[in-house]
Formats: structure tokens, sequence, C-alpha cells
């Protein structure tokens, strides 16, 4: 019997491929073919995301395609939108199966219970998630998304996040460290750490990720870790020690800032005043001068004020930050920021977010520019342009050469030679 073919299509942050790559492997272990989203499928997965309402609607239009390409084909919407909206994209033509984030799991056993028939619309009864489910990417030859923690109990007033997720919560480090064990037998360089909000992690252990980081720095089979985003508040300075002090975490930090005005913060809930972030970067450079540094920022929040807007780009122009994140507010329908007052214009937001996305272009060149000529390490990637093969160094710089396929998936040492027109360095090999 010919196999059925799946695909997949992730939207949204790490975590979620994390996630997919999870879910797609109890197909891959079966009778199922996994294939392009952008070819023929009997069935197509759309993992989505409900952190903007541009989120929202490139997850409509990648339904569409999809009805487009197959119109037998079943189409499953899993994730943090139909956690949050089921019934809006039950009434979307084609799609058959509608699952939130604690019984996306269930996918398999929903799509194969029914046989070579279309899948009846599954009305699942959608909860709020409090088991922690693992999981970890491995479609990437040399990186592993490996999620750690999901769910948050911040509920800041801009974000829908800890309704689509739930609360806080994470496996023990004996367990996340057995499942670390699993991404080494896959042959993969760098574990990329993940969660919604990875700085709570063993909080209802009554453990904490600094401690999850040393545990993981003594598996001998990962050769590179790096951390993804951490609260200022949560982002300690023995974590930052850590990171400096072990060669196998690499000297990237992204941390949320969201707005560089205290007054503003306020107004999200956020926990920390603006200081304490300008001390975390602080601190960072100091240890680490070569270190990247990303930073989260949200633009035309309710009641941003011009002076507010001034005084968060002031702040982070002074700041030696590698790049930004820009978000322009969206509003999220059930959170607090949704029923403020003083909502900005359309305009208004574009205007503020063009000026934060030329910052940060600034801000990335000027990091290039430092590291011009020094000597990093860099793992190469499969992905190919042109003749070309990409990579990051340690410090999260993106590198090409001509390709070699015998490079992919290797660690090598080389010069930053020269930054190119589509800002990526060209390098020498540093026998």
């Amino acid at each position: 019997m010919e196999k059925r073919k799946i695909a997949f299509n992730t939207f949204g942050c790490k975590l979620n491929f994390a996630e997919t790559s999870a879910i797609a492997r109890k197909f891959t272990d079966s009778d199922f073919e996994t294939v392009d989203f952008k070819e023929t499928a009997d069935i197509y997965v759309i993992h989505s995301c409900t952190v903007t309402a541009q989120a929202e609607r490139k997850c409509k239009a990648a339904i569409r395609q999809a009805v487009k390409r197959n119109p037998e084909a079943s189409v499953a919407v899993i994730g943090c939108y139909s956690q949050l909206r089921p019934d809006e994209l039950r009434k979307m033509k084609g799609v058959s199966i509608v699952l939130g984030n604690s019984e996306k799991y269930s996918l398999f056993d929903v799509v194969t219970k029914q046989g070579e028939n279309k899948p009846a619309h599954e009305d699942s009864a959608l909860k709020t998630s409090r088991h922690f489910e693992p999981g970890f990417s491995a479609n990437d030859r040399t990186r592993s998304f490996f999620k750690v923690q999901d769910g948050c109990d911040y509920f800041c007033t801009f974000c829908a996040i800890p309704y689509a997720r739930g609360r806080s919560r994470s496996a023990t480090i004996a367990e996340t460290l057995s499942v670390a064990k699993q991404i080494t037998t896959t042959g993969i360089k760098e574990v990329v750490l993940t969660g919604v909000n990875i700085g709570d992690f063993g909080r209802q252990h009554g453990e904490s990720f600094l401690d999850l980081l040393k545990g993981l720095s003594e598996l001998r089979e990962i050769e590179r870790i790096r951390i993804s985003s951490v609260e200022p508040e949560l982002l300690k300075n023995e974590i930052i020690q850590l990171v400096a002090d072990r060669s196998k975490f690499m000297p990237h930090f992204h941390i949320p800032l969201q707005s560089g005005s205290d007054r503003v913060l306020a107004l999200m809930k956020r926990k920390y005043k603006k200081e304490i972030f300008a001390q975390r970067v602080t601190f960072i450079k100091n240890l680490m001068p070569d270190a990247c540094i990303a930073a989260d920022v949200i633009t035309g929040f309710p009641g941003e004020t011009d002076e507010d807007f001034d005084e968060t780009f002031e702040f982070i122009k002074e700041l030696p930050i590698s790049y930004l994140h820009v978000f322009t507010y969206s509003v999220r329908p059930g959170t607090k920021a949704a029923d403020m007052e003083n909502h900005l214009s359309d305009k208004a937001k574009q205007v503020r977010s063009k000026k934060l996305h030329q910052l940060s272009d600034l801000k990335k060149m000027t990091f290039y520019r430092e590291n011009k000529g020094s000597v990093r390490q860099v793992l190469w990637e499969s992905d190919t342009d042109q003749g070309f093969m990409f990579g990051f160094t340690d410090n999260y710089i993106r590198c090409k050469k001509a390709f070699n396929p015998e490079s992919v998936n290797t660690i090598e040492t080389v010069m930053l030679d020269t930054i190119e027109d589509d800002g990526v360095f060209s390098i020498t090999i540093n026998q």
C-alpha cells in the first residue's frame, strides 16, 4: 500500500519548531511519508501562532494554500491559534482537525484511527495545558531546538501566550538531561534551549535554570549550547558567569526589553525596570566583550507617548546591543492591553517601527564591524544559495563560503574577512 503523504508548516517561535518535529516523528516512524508543504499531500498540518494578528493571517493563508493544492486533503490546525479561537478555524473551508496545545500531541492517533478516509471534523475538548511534553527538532542536521520549559505565569498585559500555553512548567533536571542524551545520538553539534519562559525552569520541582545549565555542560557529547530568550530579572549574574566560564556555552544572549520607558514597562506589567536590563547588558559585555546581545522591543503599545518612544530609542542606542527583534503592538483579544485607552494609529506605529528597524540595522553593522578580522568558530549548515553554504559563529555572526558537502555539520576555525553586500561575512579558513 502506498504511503500517505503528510506536510507540516510551522509558524512562530522556536518552541513550535521543536514540538512540530516531535509530532512529525510519530508519523515518519509509522507508515507516512513527509513531503514539503508546497507539494501535494494527503494531510496538511499547520502549527499555528497567535502572538500577533499578522501571525494569525499567515496561518489562515497557509490553510487556503493547502486546500487549493489538494481540495481532498485533510487539513489539521494545531497550537496556540487553535487553543484560543478554535471556532474561528473550524469555520474555514477545508479544515477538518483543530487541536489545541494539550491535544496536539494526539494528532497521530486522531489521523490514524480514521484510516484512509478523510478525518471527520475533530471537535476536541480544548483545555488549558498542564502536562509538560518534552520535544526537540531533529530535521536540521546541525542544530536542535530543545524544549525545556513551557507556559508562563507572568500574564503581561499585551500577551496572550499564557492563555494559549498554560502555566509555567517543566520536567525535572534528571528527566531533561535524559532527553538531551537522546539528542546527542542524532549527531547534532548544537543544542538551542527553548521555551516560553526558560528562566523559570524547575521552579515547580525546587530546581533552577542555573542548575540545569550546569548539568547540560557536563554532557560531553554536546559540543555547543545556545540559550534562547531569558527574562532580564531571571538572567542572574550567576548564569552569565557560567556562560563566560564554560566554553560549551555560546556567547549569545537574547533578552526581552519590550520598552526603554519604565512607565510603559509598568503598563505592560513587566517585572523589571530598564536599569535591570542595562545592568545585565553591561555585566555580559564586561565578561564577554565579543558577545552577541539581541533584544525584543514592542513599539506602539497603548499609551506610549512620543516621549516614551524617544526614551526607548535613546536607551537602546546607548547600549551595546547587537540587534533587535522589533514587534509592532498588535491587539490580542482577551488581554488587558486590548481594553486600555489611547491606542495608537497604524501610521504612528509604522513610523516608530521603521525607526527601530533602522536602529537595529545600524547596531548589527556596528557589531559586525567590531568583529571584522577576528578568529571565530563556525558551525556550517546544510542550506545553500548560489553555490555558497552558510553557518553561524559562536557569537551568532552569519558567515558563508563556497559549498563543500564535507563541511556540513562541522565546526571550523575561520577569520572574519569581508562583510558582503548581503550582510554576511565571507571568511578565510584559519589553519
